[in-house]
């Protein structure tokens, strides 16, 4: 799936946007030298969060998505399935779930829920993250487990 073009305040239009890594990668990991380390942060979340066996959903937000040049972190929200235990996650994978550790090793704001204490229900809460500072809306990006 092709990403739509940013609008004049460069940002995606409102809308949950569905991709690969690979898509996501490819569309968003692209250009500047920090663009492309900023994506390569990325990539590595998602594949921690893959490691655990319980992620259910990867929304991606802030200003990776949008057209800025140079965007300082990734912001990411991991929805997790109700099983998920986050005290037997070990290793590096666990710093994902320890937000200001994420923040300081990772290069990442990382907020995570188990589906059922999504507030509002899960989809609800995922477009919630579409709510820029202002209080206008933005785009944001699902990232999808690629097709076996």
């Amino acid at each position: 799936m092709a990403l739509p073009e940013f609008n004049a305040d460069g940002d995606l239009p409102p809308g949950i946007y569905r991709l690969t890594l690979p898509e996501v990668l490819a569309q968003l990991g692209q250009g500047t030298i920090q663009r492309r380390a900023v994506a390569e942060r990325l990539a590595r979340i998602y594949a921690l969060g893959l490691r655990t066996g319980h992620l259910a959903r990867f929304i991606v937000f802030g200003s990776f998505v949008t057209a800025k040049e140079a965007p300082n972190d990734v912001d990411v929200v991991l929805i997790m399935d109700d099983e998920f235990d986050v005290a037997a996650v070990i290793g590096e994978a666990a710093i994902v779930f320890r937000h200001d550790e994420a923040e300081a090793h990772l290069g990442a704001s990382v907020f995570w829920v188990r589906r059922s204490a999504a507030l509002g229900g899960e989809q609800a809460m995922i477009e919630y993250w579409q709510v820029r500072r202002d209080g206008g809306q933005r785009g944001i990006v699902e990232v999808l487990p690629e097709k076996p």
